[in-house]
């Protein structure tokens, strides 16, 4: 074996490696029974990460000029991120998604009945505010926050 040939695969990572042997992973969401491109395909991270700025930007904007009366105030972030759980949880539960999510197009749906609970988009929001779960994906490119509530961030 060439050592350029290891290196270059100890480089690319362990999904590289794999596909070299033969490994077929598939596109995102196939596992899941969503098509790969179009509406109900899933949600790509720059419209995750999009949608999510807006929601916070939103949040700040609320808490700021409504509870805490300017930005100044070190419990304006705190009261931020209540305001970011409640807005979550409340337009998830009813609707489907959030402001920044219809912005940029997106919706999340349960993987079993489509339409999530009110249980779900609690546990959902909650883990997604601790912020870590959200932060560790899996080969789909859903979160953590995701997987355990069992639900998906397609597109519309």
């Amino acid at each position: 074996m060439d050592k350029r040939d290891a290196i270059g695969s100890w480089l690319s990572g362990p999904r590289a490696a794999a596909e070299d042997a033969g490994v077929d992973f598939g596109y995102r969401g196939q596992q899941l029974g969503l098509p790969e491109e179009g509406p109900g395909s899933i949600a790509r991270p720059g419209r995750r990460l999009g949608a999510l700025a807006v929601d916070w930007a939103m949040s700040v904007v609320i808490a700021s000029q409504f509870i805490t009366q300017g930005y100044g105030d070190h419990a304006t972030s705190n009261w931020a991120l209540l305001v970011f759980f409640l807005m979550s949880a409340l337009t998830v539960a009813t609707i489907g998604f959030t402001p920044g999510k219809r912005l940029f197009g997106l919706r999340v749906v349960a993987l079993d009945t489509g339409r999530v609970s009110p249980l779900r988009a609690l546990l959902r929001t909650a883990l997604l505010c601790l912020a870590v779960p959200a932060l560790i994906w899996d080969r789909d490119g859903r979160g953590l926050h995701d997987r355990l509530a069992k639900t998906v961030e397609v597109r519309i």
